[in-house]
């Protein structure tokens, strides 16, 4: 939890100290306790960020020995930033060419408005024209499969140096060992 959702619960444990048998309007009891966070000073705000600090430790040390119902931790893949983008979906393409268009129509639109609209204009283009995007996608998808097999290659020649160099610092290790 952190520092402010530590004073948050203070909080709710005193009106319900003071107020056991009314209900908490949970708009105006956030704006109050938000109101209060602000108004304190660091020196008065130092025991829940020591309280946060405590509470981050015990679940650190917890998740160290935690063993999900699978049985195996999912480790998290660091992806390589060297790695060649991914390659486009014909809509994709699409949207790029479309999406400036309909934000100039309406700057007002989110983006999830944009991408609703644009979705509708997908379905209902000519196959003729969706070809083309079509044609642009598996041209991308050729270049990230040529992209992907100079970047693996690259790895597996890295990999091939990087043996070889620790396989000659062994030798010239057990060439000393031998000297002494």
């Amino acid at each position: 939890m952190s520092a402010y959702a530590f004073f948050v619960q203070l909080c709710r444990e005193e009106h319900k100290r003071k107020h056991p048998n009314q209900s908490v309007v949970f708009v105006e009891f956030s704006k109050k306790c938000a109101e209060r966070w602000k108004a304190m000073n660091d020196k008065e705000k130092k025991r829940f960020y020591d309280m946060a600090e405590q509470d981050k430790k015990r679940h650190e040390a917890e998740m160290a020995s935690y063993v999900p119902v699978g049985g195996q931790k999912r480790k998290k893949i660091k992806k390589d930033p060297n790695q060649p983008k991914r390659s486009l979906s014909a809509f994709f393409f699409f949207c790029a060419d479309e999406r400036a268009a309909v934000k100039q129509k309406d700057p007002t639109l989110s983006v999830g408005e944009v991408a609703k609209i644009l979705g509708a204009r997908w379905s209902q283009i000519p196959e003729a024209n969706k070809s083309l995007y079509e044609q642009r996608a598996l041209q991308d998808k050729e270049r990230y499969e040529r992209e992907m097999a100079i970047f693996k290659g690259g790895n597996k020649k890295l990999k091939q140096m990087t043996h070889q160099i620790v396989q000659d610092e062994d030798d010239e290790e057990d060439e000393e060992e031998d000297d002494d």
